[in-house]
């Protein structure tokens, strides 16, 4: 049996990675290094666990909510269907009436496309966020995990962050940063594991899609 195609939706993580503004961006320093008589390399780093492709835990935006430690792991495997958006208005979100009943049909995981490009260096503050209103949408059709490949669900302005809290009230996690610009619209296996940061608010993910396997495709 062939192996499965599998597609890295990660943003790559190093000091040129845009962070949030006000974000403490990545950086690295070496400890340890062979060259210098070590016996191997061994780095520390330095950043905010919102740089890059990441999950927010509920302790995000409510005190009273999970730390990252804590969430559900099943949310985040399994899966998913990849579709595309864009987002209308100013500021821009997904529209609602876009997310529709043939689209959402069965889908407990949704990936958002919303631009056609990824650039993990370049900070775009007009970004596509998901809002309330499409929220409310993916919570009524059972959604348990939606992801976007922008830096946000809600947008960078926002003080309320309404639809981070609509998808935490409804049981949906939030996916962040993946970069989608390689993968066509369709079905796949969704991984895409937090690390166990205990009180984290947040955690970095190494998100992959893998190719469902044939007799899995038609069900």
């Amino acid at each position: 049996m062939s192996e499965r195609r599998i597609w890295d939706i990660s943003e790559p993580i190093e000091p040129s990675t845009a962070p949030f503004p006000g974000d403490t961006p990545f950086s690295q320093e070496w400890v340890l290094r062979q060259e210098n008589g070590a016996s191997c390399n061994v780095s520390t780093i330095r950043m905010s666990v919102h740089v890059g492709t990441h999950t927010d835990a509920p302790l995000h935006f409510d005190l009273a909510g999970s730390d990252i430690a804590g969430v559900d792991l099943r949310l985040y495997l399994g899966r998913c269907r990849v579709v595309d958006v864009r987002g209308e208005g100013s500021p821009s979100l997904v529209p609602a009436a876009a997310l529709t009943k043939a689209m959402l049909a069965g889908v407990e995981r949704l990936l958002l496309r919303t631009r056609d490009r990824h650039d993990h260096r370049t900070w775009n503050g007009a970004f596509t966020a998901l809002g309330p209103d499409a929220a409310k949408v993916l919570v009524a059709a059972g959604v348990k995990l939606v992801g976007i490949d922008t830096p946000s669900i809600d947008h960078g302005d926002s003080k309320d962050l309404h639809g981070h809290h609509v998808l935490y009230e409804g049981g949906v996690a939030i996916l962040e940063n993946i970069d989608l610009s390689a993968v066509p619209a369709g079905d796949y296996e969704l991984i895409a594991l937090p690390l166990r940061i205990v009180d984290g608010d947040s955690s970095p993910v190494r998100a992959i899609l893998r190719e469902l396997p044939p007799d899995a495709t038609n069900a």
